[in-house]
């Protein structure tokens, strides 16, 4: 059984009677010039031995996912606040964090990007709090960065509830945010619901913290980072009335009033509701989503409700924190906001297969093992939206079975496709449910969001609190593009439910032929994965918009031969869409879009792949130090570290063995 658009369940179309017999194709295709077919064949095989020796006993992949210094200094803070702050943490955390700050002073949120307020303020913080002075020379560097650019009370609001919990800064300052909120029902705007899964996880302990208003004893004063120490909390000017944003700011101005006269039984109430919330979605690991910030404000809330730190919840969800720690080489310790072992896993069996290693190859056979046991078969939050839906998808991380990713489920079902197992039944299974699960969740405007559906409501991101990033999960380009290159793949081109996503997808090109990024960077990623997915649907190369794709991608090559796009596209798309230093991940999504639209033989095609294989190092993997995953547009990047091998090797395969599945492509 299947699920139809609106939940319900239906029969699953059948699919091309020979898809589940096709393996990558393994004989080189006439592509480019000799020399550079060459070429292409010697960095395969080198970036697959290179890939295969990272590769987990147990059969997963993982690269360190890197984000920014709020990670570690976010950390600190909250073991300086819990009380169990060490020097040797304190110590390898300040090395990590002093490591990453700029000549200015300041501190970014993406390697070469602009210093972050918020970044630096926090930084500054955790460096204090790690022993540096504030009159050492790159201290009082940063802290006059911050009053150049208006000190501590410019900074976002999540900062300053850092601040807040050692009396830095006033709660009264700070948004309302009621635990009365749990008790909203679904049908009503800002519900719980009606924000994504990573910011529910967040504001519901946040609800707790907000209503108790804690306060440690400061260990010091932060009189630098204010352009007036006398005035720290200046008032800040409301909207005008007529205005969303001050619509919103009167609405937290009553919530601070309702906050006077609450009555304590309705508050207390609606606290141990909020504690069940957070308690129920612990995972098995003691993490929250397999996301670090959840984490860290769920211990936060549940400590402020009693919770002491010998108690079973609290004893796993802070060892789960220890195994956000990655260290280095040179006693430097980072924190990773996630783990990514599904994602990497699915994408480096897909990489390797079309690379021409045999599908029934002993470690791709083990990665399927190691995927089809991530397998999620237990309602999540999901559900509340889709009751009636069966479970059967993937999470991102190694512990997450609230939270199953509609991007993973679609590119596990494409890498499990790539390999013969010896349990072909158990793993046809497996893909029938991954198939109806992914089908059932789809938008009502045909598109695919991440993990909900129809979590669309504008409410979210307008409110004063909701300064962090994206707060809601509207369908995207790239995940939608994944889902129906799958429904390709498995048959089902002409369901109308694949229709209705090529459709949504077809809407969404922007003028210049581009598509938007939604969790790649940025353009780039949104048209390396759409081009590929319309021609496996269907779509002939000479579709209008395959060739207006082709044409911006030849726009935006880059002398060298390579493709990058900076992070700032996401804040000024004219000046950077498209544009930035060639990086390896982004030049092989670039060449999957173009060897997708049949362009194997172009110019623009043979100069990437030479790109590729002249800056591959020696060991056959890639270097980048560039961010190209998005965790918030703009807001937060990610650069994960096996990115730069698994996408210009797909590339690389596809280029010497032709696309995979070409004898299903378009059903």
């Amino acid at each position: 059984m299947t699920a139809t658009t609106d939940g319900s369940t239906g029969a699953l179309p059948p699919r091309a009677a020979a898809a589940s017999e096709i393996q990558p194709e393994t004989t080189p295709v006439a592509a480019g010039t000799v020399e550079t077919r060459d070429v292409a064949e010697h960095a395969i095989q080198r970036a697959t031995g290179y890939l295969l020796s990272r590769q987990d006993a147990e059969g997963w992949w993982k690269g360190d996912l890197e984000t920014n210094v709020t990670m570690d200094a976010e950390d600190l803070l909250l073991r300086q606040f819990l009380g169990i702050l060490d020097e040797t943490t304190a110590q390898a955390a300040g090395l990590f964090i002093r490591g990453e700050q700029r000549e200015d002073g300041a501190w970014a949120t993406f390697y070469n990007g602009p210093g972050d307020l918020s970044a630096t303020v926090e930084a500054y913080v955790a460096l204090r709090l790690a022993g540096d002075a504030p009159d050492a020379p790159h201290m009082a560097k940063a802290a006059a960065w911050v009053r150049e650019r208006g000190g501590i009370v410019s900074a976002r609001v999540f900062t300053r509830i850092w601040l807040a919990l050692f009396g830095w800064w006033k709660w009264d300052d700070l948004p309302e945010l009621p635990p009365e909120l749990i008790y909203f029902p679904k049908w009503m705007p800002l519900n719980i619901y009606d924000f994504g899964c990573w910011a529910r996880q967040t504001i519901v302990p946040l609800t707790i913290v907000s209503a108790k208003r804690p306060v440690r004893p400061a260990p010091f004063p932060l009189d630098e980072l204010h352009t007036d120490p006398g005035n720290p909390n200046p008032v800040r000017p409301t909207a005008p009335v007529a205005s969303w944003n001050g619509v919103f700011q009167r609405l937290d101005k009553a919530l601070h009033q309702y906050r006077k006269v609450a009555p304590g039984p309705l508050r207390r109430a609606a606290m141990n509701a909020a504690a069940r919330w957070i308690i129920e979605r612990q995972e098995n690991d003691g993490c929250w989503g397999g996301i670090q910030p959840p984490a860290v404000y769920s211990v936060i809330a549940l400590h402020l409700l009693g919770y002491d730190l010998d108690h079973p919840v609290m004893r796993a969800g802070l060892e789960s924190l220890d195994r956000f720690t990655v260290w280095r080489e040179d006693g430097a310790r980072m924190i990773e906001a996630c783990q990514s072992p599904v994602w990497d896993t699915c994408l480096a069996t897909i990489a390797l297969a079309d690379a021409g290693l045999p599908a029934d190859h002993p470690q791709l056979v083990k990665a399927v093992d190691w995927m089809l046991g991530e397998e999620i078969v237990r309602p999540g939050d999901w559900s509340v939206k889709r009751p009636h839906l069966p479970p059967g998808g993937w999470a991102f991380e190694f512990h997450n079975d609230n939270y199953p990713d509609i991007d993973d489920t679609a590119e596990v079902v494409l890498a499990l496709r790539r390999v013969r197992h010896h349990d072909p039944e158990r793993v046809e299974k497996a893909i029938g449910r991954g198939v109806r699960w992914n089908l059932g969740m789809q938008s009502k405007d045909g598109g695919w969001g991440a993990f909900d559906v129809d979590n669309t409501s504008s409410f979210p991101n307008r409110l004063p609190f909701c300064d962090f990033g994206e707060v809601i999960d509207p369908p995207s380009a790239d995940v939608t593009a994944h889902v129906v290159e799958m429904l390709a793949v498995e048959g089902l081109s002409h369901d109308p439910r694949t229709r209705r996503g090529i459709e949504w997808l077809l809407a969404e090109q922007e003028p210049n032929g581009s598509w938007f990024g939604r969790w790649g960077v940025n353009y780039v990623y949104g048209t390396g994965s759409v081009v590929p997915a319309l021609v496996a649907a269907g779509l002939p190369a000479s579709h209008p918009a395959i060739r207006r794709a082709v044409g911006w991608l030849e726009t935006v090559q880059n002398e060298d031969g390579g493709w990058g796009e900076d992070l700032r596209s996401y804040d000024d798309a004219a000046e950077w869409s498209g544009r930035g230093a060639s990086t390896a991940s982004q030049t092989g999504w670039a060449l999957l879009a173009l060897l997708a639209a049949g362009e194997r033989d172009s110019k623009a095609v043979e100069r990437g792949v030479d790109w590729l294989a002249a800056t591959q190092l020696p060991d056959g993997s890639w270097d980048e130090p560039y961010f190209t995953g998005t965790g918030f547009p703009w807001d937060f990047s990610i650069n994960y570290h096996l990115y730069r091998q698994v996408f210009p090797l797909t590339a690389l395969g596809r280029y010497v063995n032709g696309e995979p599945f070409a004898e299903v492509k378009g059903g």
